[in-house]
């Protein structure tokens, strides 16, 4: 790839090469009435960086939740605003759009869709190739540090000291932990809500998760003590706390007041969710009378080692058959269960992976076309805006939805 060139003009300068960027330059080419010429610039010398890494590295492009209300509550910040664009452009659009281009999706259990290589790659290729049919022309090592708005659009100042000019802006520099994509928008007189993590793990150290790290528990219930944010799904411990689809969930559910408390708090977690313990612990007591209750688990979503640690915890000493387990025992058993108290010290972090939760405000933003209100021509898509969803192909979703209506605007006007 050629450096830009100084002093060249261009229809739409795309700031960001993700899956945002890519998709806004490839649909506003794709669909103009006229030949547009069109620019990726991207800051680092790696494209797609975040499409590589997706579902280690298999790529988690949506999700199987094909009706706009539905879909659009998946997203902690944009629960409302998402729902008009995904009418217009949702995951059934999406798997047509690759579909088209030769690349097939399949649904997995949770819903997730993946391309049926299970290769990242794919749709890292099908998306170059798609830009470069369309004469998207792409430059990396190409930062831009200024923007300033002229009568023709808008002159660019790139960290290299090459100046550009664009009647057309697109902004999809990814999540605004990186200062540089907050202060382009901010330059340009955008209101930025600050970035907090989104998506991410809790570190927990207690006696019930020790030396357990692998096992996984599904569904749990979780919940955050002192708050209204709860949700269920699958439970992973890991050697620095928990993990897993519901855990992920509720810590975007919940990042800005995590953030403000320093992601300290206590975590409630029901083990066996929807079950009558009651009744199932009583007909153990029956059938089981003459075995030793920490030797089998007596519920299908608790692993044996981790009902082991239940029975610790208890007081349950070794070779206590079912018969004579205590009454006082039972209920602490059942506590321990239904409404276990974690410690929660801090957050993990998979660096890579990162999203934020933070970015443009979305009132500043027409939302069918994905053009400023503040700035003619000047357009965002991606995780830029104050938008994240939760673990699932959901922030995918949103930079497919907003890079398809920016694309389709500008190229109508």
């Amino acid at each position: 790839m050629s450096e830009i060139e100084n002093g060249s003009e261009w229809d739409l300068i795309v700031v960001g090469g993700g899956a945002a960027g890519f998709f806004t330059a490839i649909t506003a080419a794709e669909h103009s009435p006229t030949p547009l010429r069109v620019a990726i610039l991207e800051k680092t010398s790696q494209l797609l960086q975040k499409v590589k890494i997706s579902g280690g590295g298999r790529c988690n492009v949506t999700h199987d939740c094909l009706e706009p209300k539905a879909l659009s509550k998946n997203y902690p910040r944009g629960i409302k605003s998402l729902i008009g664009p995904f009418h217009h452009f949702g995951p059934t659009e999406t798997i047509a759009w690759f579909q088209e281009r030769g690349v097939e999706l399949k649904v997995e259990k949770d819903g997730r869709m993946f391309p049926t290589t299970d290769s990242s790659q794919t749709i890292i290729d099908c998306l170059t190739q798609a830009a470069m049919d369309s004469g998207v022309e792409i430059f990396t090592k190409a930062g831009v540090s200024d923007i300033a708005r002229t009568e023709k659009g808008f002159h660019l100042s790139l960290e290299n000291e090459t100046r550009v000019q664009t009647k057309s802006l697109l902004l999809a520099t990814g999540g605004t932990r990186l200062a540089a994509g907050a202060k382009l928008a901010e330059g340009l007189g955008h209101t930025m809500h600050p970035p907090v993590p989104s998506l991410f793990t809790f570190a927990i150290d207690h006696p019930l998760l020790t030396e357990l790290e692998g096992l996984s528990v599904n569904p749990a219930h979780v919940k955050i003590g002192g708050t209204k944010y709860e949700n269920m799904g699958p439970l992973l411990v890991t050697h620095w706390g928990v993990s897993g689809p519901g855990i992920l969930k509720l810590s975007a559910l919940a990042a800005r007041d995590l953030a403000e408390i320093d992601y300290t708090f206590d975590l409630t977690v029901n083990w066996c969710p929807g079950l009558d313990l009651n009744r199932l612990l009583m007909h153990k007591r029956d059938e089981w009378g003459k075995r030793q209750v920490d030797t089998r688990s007596p519920l299908a979503s608790v692993p044996k080692r981790l009902w082991g640690r239940f029975c610790e915890l208890a007081a349950i000493p070794e070779g206590l058959t079912w018969a004579q387990l205590p009454k006082a025992k039972e209920e602490h058993l059942k506590q321990l269960l239904t409404a276990c108290v974690l410690p929660v010290s801090g957050k993990s972090l998979n660096k890579d992976e990162f999203v934020t939760c933070g970015g443009v405000e979305l009132k500043e933003i027409n939302l069918k076309t994905m053009q400023s209100k503040l700035v003619p021509d000047l357009y965002f898509a991606g995780e830029v805006m104050n938008i994240d969803g939760v673990t699932g192909g959901f922030n995918f979703q949103n930079a497919w939805t907003s890079g398809y209506l920016a694309g389709t605007s500008i190229a109508a006007r």
